[in-house]
């Protein structure tokens, strides 16, 4: 009988981030996967599910209009009990620091059953930067059986938080499966900026950078395009409306800056490889661009990915925006120091994170069929 694995997606990045995973467990002849949608983010994770050819077996649908942190966590865990109840999985899966990560395994810890945390062991070392996430991936290591942590930096934060070494597999981060998977995709548009032009890709949607800070984002734009009128933006706006207030209030009618609703996964690809040089406060995109030779201005005072910054691919620059003019015209400016940040080279992975979580489960659950997998899985760069 087929060993039953939940795998939960909530937000545009989880489903992102575990269609590789649920990609080779729907393949095998040892796992059932099934997918379960707490639809944190509706309409942004539908999109995404579309995109990889996934389909919710269950689905909580639980994303209401201003909802809160409390709320939100109380009808996870009474949605998430019904279905672990209702399917008995023999394991759960998770990926990252959203609310839903945090109930998931809080629901699966209360039940018995095991957790296995992708993307487990990140941290900034504050519990209020970025929030609530870093709470969120912190307690979920309390609760998480199998820590599939993306880099050796990862390893050595959950190592220090006293996780046993046996637990913890450093598996690449399956954002760069996912990203080779979405290049090769053939519905992929092309953007291509007019001949004499660049871009700049922007992106804001965390809680920290609410208020003043976005306020000094958008000032920092206008500056930008005041200075260089070869460069045009590209925003997609997060639909929080803390974010869309100040955003159309700040940049609507601009002739050089193109406001539209957050793209679609393959056209968010698109725009990235199109893209001369990156803002945003994302994840996500600081792990994908460097993958594309895009350097990328990080909208944030710390960061739990700290490989990129290291690696000469990435930089810091916070939200004040003398800052971030400074930093972003160097690179517009100054060619030599735009190709020391456009290396294209990423330390998040290559390509086989997802082959190797699932050969962790198969040692688990089925270790005969583990030993006999011919899984096509190098061993990771360190």
């Amino acid at each position: 009988m087929k060993k039953k694995i939940a795998v939960i997606v909530g937000t545009r990045p989880e489903a992102i981030k575990m269609a590789p995973v649920i990609h080779r467990l729907q393949a095998s002849s040892v796992f059932d996967c099934i997918v379960v949608a707490t639809a944190q983010h509706r309409q942004m994770l539908d999109q995404v599910l579309r995109i990889f050819g996934i389909v919710p077996d269950h689905d909580l649908d639980i994303m209401q209009p201003d909802q809160t942190l409390a709320g939100l966590t109380a009808r996870l865990l009474a949605g998430l009990d019904r279905v672990f109840r209702d399917v008995q999985p023999d394991a759960v899966l998770v990926q990252g620091d959203t609310t839903s990560v945090m109930a998931a395994s809080l629901a699966a810890a209360y039940l018995n059953i095991p957790v296995g945390h992708v993307e487990a062991g990140l941290r900034t070392g504050d519990m209020r930067n970025p929030f609530p996430e870093e709470l969120n991936r912190v307690m979920t290591a309390r609760m998480a059986r199998w820590h599939f942590a993306p880099t050796t930096t990862a390893r050595d934060h959950l190592l220090r938080e006293g996780v046993p070494p046996s637990a913890v597999e450093v598996t690449g981060n399956t954002v760069i499966d996912a990203l080779l998977q979405a290049r090769r995709h053939p519905d992929k548009p092309v953007a291509a900026s007019a001949p004499g032009r660049r871009t700049i890709l922007v992106t804001t949607h965390r809680r920290e950078n609410f208020g003043e800070p976005l306020q000094q984002v958008c000032t920092a734009l206008l500056r930008l395009l005041d200075s260089h009128p070869d460069v045009d933006i590209v925003f997609p706006v997060h639909p929080n409306p803390n974010v869309v207030q100040v955003v159309q209030a700040r940049l609507a009618g601009h002739p050089r800056i193109r406001l539209c609703a957050p793209l679609e996964y393959l056209d968010f690809v698109a725009a990235m490889e199109n893209a001369h040089l990156i803002l945003s406060d994302s994840g996500g995109v600081q792990e994908e661009a460097p993958a594309l030779a895009r350097p990328v201005l990080v909208l944030r005072e710390e960061t739990e990915r700290p490989e990129a910054v290291q690696a000469g691919v990435v930089e810091l620059v916070g939200t004040d925006a003398d800052r971030i003019v400074a930093r972003a015209r160097r690179l517009l400016d100054d060619p030599q120091a735009y190709r020391a940040m456009a290396q294209g080279s990423s330390p998040y992975g290559d390509g086989h994170a997802a082959a190797r979580i699932e050969r962790v489960l198969l040692q688990a659950f089925a270790p005969t069929d583990a030993a006999d997998a011919s899984l096509p899985i190098p061993a990771l760069a360190a």
